[in-house]
C-alpha cells in the first residue's frame, strides 16, 4: 500500500514567486507617428499658400489704402471746422475779435496763405488753441491767409471763401468748408451723385 505525503497548500500560497524582469527601452526624442508619417508642407503647397496670399493682398491693400485716406480727409476737416467754431466762439465770449490763422514760430499770425503748416486761433490775449501740420503731400487751400471774426460772430475782413483739403493721390476724396459772411460754416457734399464732393456753388472741391 503507498503512502501518500501530506501537501502543505499553504506553503504553495505564501511561497514568493520571482517577479518578471520589465526591460525598459532607451529614451528617445523621436515622434513615432502610424506608418512612419512625416508632417508638414510640400513644396507645391507652400507655392500655392504664398500664392493664394498675394493674391488676397493685391486686392486688400489698394481698399485699405482708400479706407484710411478717407479716414484722414474726414478727420481733418472736423478738426478744422472745430477750430474755425472756436474762433468764432472766442469773438463772442470775449467781445473782441479773434482770427484763425497760419502761424510763425513765435505763434503769432504768418503772412501766408499756406495752410499746410500750423494753424491756430490767435486773440488779443495770444494763442488760444491750435493745429498741427497736415500729412505731407496733402493739400489745404484757401485764398486769404487768415478768417478773422468780430464779437458779433460775423467775419470781420470778408474773407468769404472755401477750405479746400485735397489728398495726395486721391483728388476724388477731396472735401470742402465753406465760409459765410454770417460766419458760419458749411460741410461740402456730393450733391450731383458723382462720387465727389461740391460746394455751396455747385463745383468740385479742387486745390491748385
Amino acid at each position: 500500500m503507498m503512502k501518500y505525503s501530506r501537501i502543505n497548500i499553504n506553503s504553495f500560497i505564501n511561497a514568493k514567486s520571482p517577479r518578471p524582469k520589465i526591460q525598459k527601452r532607451p529614451f528617445t526624442n523621436k515622434f513615432i507617428t502610424p506608418y512612419n508619417q512625416a508632417f508638414g508642407f510640400s513644396l507645391i503647397e507652400l507655392l500655392v499658400t504664398i500664392a493664394a496670399a498675394s493674391i488676397v493682398m493685391a486686392i486688400a491693400i489698394p481698399s485699405l489704402s482708400s479706407f484710411t485716406t478717407k479716414m484722414r480727409v474726414d478727420n481733418k476737416i472736423s478738426e478744422l471746422q472745430r477750430l474755425l467754431l472756436t474762433t468764432r466762439n472766442a469773438a463772442i465770449n470775449t467781445g473782441q475779435n479773434a482770427t484763425i490763422c497760419p502761424l510763425q514760430a513765435d505763434n503769432t499770425c504768418q503772412d501766408t496763405t499756406d495752410w499746410t503748416g500750423r494753424i491756430g486761433v490767435v486773440s488779443i490775449d495770444g494763442l488760444i488753441k491750435e493745429r498741427e501740420a497736415i500729412q505731407s503731400g496733402d493739400k489745404l487751400d484757401f485764398p486769404f491767409n487768415s478768417v478773422t471774426y468780430n464779437p458779433s460772430g460775423q467775419l470781420n475782413n470778408n474773407n468769404i471763401g472755401i477750405f479746400s483739403y485735397c489728398p495726395k493721390d486721391f483728388g476724388d476724396f477731396s472735401r470742402g468748408i465753406d465760409l459765410s459772411l454770417a460766419g458760419r460754416t458749411y460741410l461740402s457734399s456730393d450733391i450731383n451723385g458723382d462720387g465727389r464732393e461740391q460746394g455751396r456753388n455747385n463745383n468740385n472741391i479742387e486745390c491748385s
